[in-house]
């Protein structure tokens, strides 16, 4: 498993062969994506949880490393990250 995965999956509770969600469309993800792209001017200081993004192959193909969708990636992720929080948050207040 890349480094990459392994800290996606650490921080979101995964185990190995869970199924995923693709943050975009909730088909099936079978990428980790870096939103701020190693490729793209990042490095491997890009491996936190809050540039990782689970994709499916088609979202990752069509939205991935292109500066266009950058910022709609972003706030995707932000978003499902507060609701983790939240939701994170609520359980910890019963």
């Amino acid at each position: 498993m890349k480094k990459h995965t392994k800290v996606y999956h650490e921080a979101f509770c995964i185990e190995p062969g869970e199924w995923i969600g693709c943050e975009v469309c909730d088909r099936t993800a079978v990428d980790i994506h870096h939103i701020d792209a190693r490729g793209l001017g990042g490095s491997n200081d890009k491996d936190t949880p809050e540039n990782l993004q689970a994709l499916c192959r088609e979202c990752h193909s069509y939205f991935g490393d292109k500066k266009q969708f950058k910022r709609m990636l972003k706030t995707m992720h932000h978003e499902r990250l507060e609701n983790i929080y939240k939701a994170w948050n609520s359980d910890q207040n019963v």
